[in-house]
């Protein structure tokens, strides 16, 4: 929202949303969304073609359903008076109302999943949830340490329940002090298992690889402003058999993953209502960002 990752200007914002579907165009394929269906809105809507998708590995795609914030045929479908066209963000754009998306980019869950927190499926769940689940794969007994305590580290944590993880500790960054740092190894006997960093500062980054134990796993969650370099001493991370893994978008398959996290919570094992601090409408969304640039951890989400 400030340009720590270049964007073209003129796009709609917003990148994790539910809706309701009210048409259905010609050309889509009967076994996907119908009119009346709640649907998760895709950020990373897979292309199938690419050789990341090729590898089933969809979350590394190269050309994912919205790329240069367009439609699969590159047009646009909202345009400001004088005709400048308009780009919905990552193709789905869900600060707006109502907008066109790509079929592949509308994933029906369960219907009496509440929308709001379908809404939050879309990214900050299933990123937190998939970076435990599918990039680290923590096993049960396991200790994790998870840097971060908004919506991503805070569904990190739900999923480290759910892996029946053993010591699971949640801090945030105004809590890295040497005094917290003692407290995990103290915790962990030789320092965590698995270390979550949900944040994207360096400064998190390098810390996370002090706090996993020899022959541990760093998955990094957080995204950086572009550039951005950190810096750590190389012997140390070979001598100890340290790991470092980059998880995008929770190494998430959207079809399959926004599904699974829509019945675990039906279930009872994901408690995503505690995520939501506050509804808001549209109108409040430049008040959510200034708290957001605060450090403001609430998680707001805006119900049409």
């Amino acid at each position: 929202m400030d340009g720590d990752w270049e964007r073209p200007a003129n796009v709609v914002l917003g990148h994790e949303g539910a809706a309701i579907v009210e048409a259905v165009g010609p050309d889509v394929p009967r076994d996907s969304s119908r009119e009346g269906d709640l649907v998760v809105l895709a950020w990373t809507a897979p292309c199938g073609n690419c050789a990341a998708c090729r590898r089933i590995e969809p979350w590394l795609c190269t050309e994912p359903r919205g790329s240069g914030h367009r439609l699969r045929a590159g047009d646009v479908r909202l345009r400001r008076v004088d005709g400048t066209p308009i780009g919905a963000y990552s193709g789905i754009g869900t600060f707006g109302e109502r907008q066109v998306v790509a079929h592949e980019a509308a994933i029906p869950i369960d219907p009496g999943t509440p929308p709001e927190l379908a809404a939050l499926i879309g990214c900050a769940v299933t990123t937190g949830f998939g970076a435990v689940v599918n990039t680290a794969r923590v096993r049960a007994g396991e200790s994790v340490v998870v840097i971060g305590a908004g919506g991503v580290g805070l569904s990190a944590v739900m999923a480290a329940r759910f892996a029946d993880a053993g010591v699971i500790a949640a801090i945030d960054r105004s809590e890295l002090r040497p005094s917290e740092v003692d407290t995990i190894g103290d915790l962990t006997e030789d320092g965590a298992d698995h270390v979550i960093e949900a944040i994207g500062l360096t400064e998190t980054v390098e810390q996370a690889i002090e706090l996993v134990r020899p022959g541990g796993t760093v998955t990094l969650v957080g995204m950086t402003p572009q550039g951005q370099r950190a810096s750590f001493d190389v012997y140390r991370l070979v001598e100890d058999g340290k790991q470092i893994r980059g998880s995008n978008c929770g190494s998430a398959t959207p079809e399959v993953d926004f599904r699974r996290i829509a019945a675990l919570y039906a279930e009872g094992r994901l408690p995503l209502d505690l995520l939501i601090t506050e509804r808001i409408a549209l109108d409040g969304v430049p008040m959510a960002l200034d708290a957001m640039r605060a450090g403001d951890g609430a998680r707001r989400v805006v119900v049409y």
